[in-house]
């Protein structure tokens, strides 16, 4: 909305308003002063009557004629004949009503009702006798307003009236004036307002037209006219000096976008240099904290590494430029669904990769990306191998092992050579249960750690406990996938029963369930595992401090 239209929309309601309250106030102490003249006049004729009236029955009286039915005539149409005579419009009319409701005097015309008895009925009604006043009335189907007055020597309740339309007839031409004069009041302030804040907005046009031509055109050699020597005019040459200034200022923003671009195209260049080596994240946080660089902190990470399985023996059987191309599709597709799942490649350890989901940024659900990122692989590990059969190549087959917990994050080394990496406890277990996949032969294995944060999730399935070569304690470890079937559902339901029973040392019950599993999954791993371990215990039991781990002397 414009400033023109804004200053209208703000003064032409104060303007009308004016107009319309000195109107409106004038109509009505108009119309007020109209309609008291015009009631006085009639209420004076009504008291000329009522006192001709009274002195043609002081003459009946003073002549003793009272009861004698002719002169009582007589004295009537004297007063029908006054009445006449104060009569000075086609429109007024009198008329008076005896105590049975009839019309006992009519002077002038009130008009033509095929039903006047029923009217003066409800006149009768409405304004019962002894009444004086003003009243309003209909009397021949027309409205009319009257000053009533009893003549109890007579019986009549007489009526002076005057048709509503003549008698505030003055009042409304007065009203329809006052109309047309407001009318005409208001149409010339809206167009002294128009013209006047025409005069007052056209600098400020000049500049809006000044700053769009700048906008389109760029030249900031554009100036504005002073047209008047006020508040405006100041402001159009406060604008020409900003110009001048801008124009410069211009110049020198040209120059330093200049520099800045190429610097941007700089950092960008070295940032897709070192993205191959170091995380995005990494570098962000670099740039932004170069102090910190050096600085590590300890967090809560899932940690994940996979390895293909007999690599060295199928580096023998290739050639080094088919090995190298067969190790960058495979890394590419593996590195695809890490990222995918919010995970960072740390390092490749010759065909190993490991990989960090919660740093250098968390994202609340890391345990249950990596598992997810792991089964991923194991799939997407299918369509790699599709390809390699179609170039006659050899078939990986991979191992993934997970871990969750606290771990040191940050930049490892010094000012000539680091590293953004983890390292601690959690990272050598992770490491560790990806060696223990081709032992219990299962693609994927995880902590009991990460199963704290993945369970009743996806489907999990408890494997040993054990413990990793170089540690005494043990740990549990489990598997997972993404669906199974029906039969592995029941399969895996029994199983549960069956490792409580076995670690409770019932072994005889648990080969039974053991039993059952290979029946509905036959070649199981897993049940074929404890089930070789509950005959040995039923046979020769452990000793009393026996836990259910595994030690592993092996990686």
């Amino acid at each position: 909305m414009s400033i023109r239209l804004k200053t209208i929309v703000v003064v032409m309601p104060l303007l009308i308003a004016s107009v319309v309250l000195a109107g409106v106030s004038s109509y009505f102490s108009a119309a007020s002063a109209v309609t008291r003249l015009a009631v006085d006049f009639l209420t004076f004729k009504a008291e000329e009557l009522e006192n001709y009236a009274n002195s043609q029955w002081n003459l009946l009286v003073d002549n003793g004629f009272v009861g004698r039915s002719d002169m009582e005539q007589a004295a009537q149409t004297a007063v029908q004949s006054f009445g006449r005579s104060i009569l000075r419009s086609s429109t007024e009319a009198i008329f008076a009503m005896d105590n049975k409701g009839s019309l006992a005097l009519q002077i002038g015309a009130i008009g033509s009702s095929s039903d006047l008895s029923a009217e003066l009925d409800a006149i009768q009604k409405a304004i019962p006798a002894g009444q004086r006043g003003f009243v309003t009335l209909s009397l021949g189907g027309i409205e009319r307003v009257a000053v009533t007055f009893p003549f109890v020597p007579f019986g009549w309740q007489v009526f002076v009236s005057e048709q509503r339309q003549t008698f505030f007839g003055d009042v409304e031409t007065i009203a329809q004036t006052t109309l047309y004069i407001l009318l005409g009041a208001s149409l010339i302030s809206i167009l002294l307002l128009l013209l006047m804040t025409g005069y007052l907005t056209r600098p400020i046009e000049k500049v809006v037209g000044v700053m769009r031509r700048i906008i389109e055109s760029n030249n900031l050699s554009e100036r504005v006219p002073v047209l008047y020597k006020d508040e405006i005019g100041q402001l159009s040459h406060t604008f020409n000096l900003m110009l001048e200034e801008l124009d410069q200022a211009y110049n020198q923003i040209k120059k330093y976008a200049f520099e800045a671009v190429v610097a941007q195209k700089r950092e960008n260049r070295i940032r897709n240099i070192f993205q191959l080596y170091v995380p995005k994240d990494v570098i962000d946080e670099v740039f932004m904290n170069p102090d910190k660089m050096l600085v590590g902190n300890n967090r809560d990470v899932s940690i994940l590494f996979s390895d293909i399985r007999s690599f060295t023996t199928i580096s023998e059987k290739m050639a080094p430029d088919a090995l190298v191309n067969a190790l960058n599709r495979y890394f590419s597709i593996m590195v695809d669904v890490i990222v995918a799942r919010n995970g960072m490649v740390d390092k490749y350890i010759g065909d190993a990769i490991m990989a960090v989901f919660g740093a250098p940024v968390s994202h609340g659900h890391d345990a249950m990306d990596s598992v997810l990122a792991g089964l991923e692989m194991t799939e997407a590990l299918t369509v790699f191998n599709d390809e390699q059969k179609r170039l006659g190549g050899p078939e990986f087959k991979i191992g993934v092992g997970i871990n969750y917990g606290i771990v040191t994050v940050g930049n490892i080394g010094c000012d000539k050579k680091m590293n953004y990496t983890v390292i601690g406890d959690t990272v050598n277990l992770a490491s560790r249960l990806e060696g223990l996949t081709k032992h219990y032969h299962q693609p994927i294995l995880f902590s009991d750690y990460v199963y704290e944060h993945i369970k009743g999730k996806i489907p999990c399935r408890m494997v040993d406990k054990v413990a990793v070569k170089g540690k005494t304690q043990g740990v549990p470890i489990l598997t997972a996938r993404r669906e199974i079937s029906k039969t592995e559902a029941e399969a895996w339901k029994i199983h549960e029963e069956a490792v409580d029973l076995y670690y409770r040392r019932s072994f005889g019950r648990a080969a039974e369930l053991f039993e059952k599993i290979l029946a509905l999954l036959p070649g199981d791993d897993i049940a074929a595992q404890y089930l070789e371990r509950s005959h040995r215990y039923a046979k020769n039991p452990p000793p009393a401090d026996w836990d259910g781990v595994e030690v592993m002397t092996e990686k």
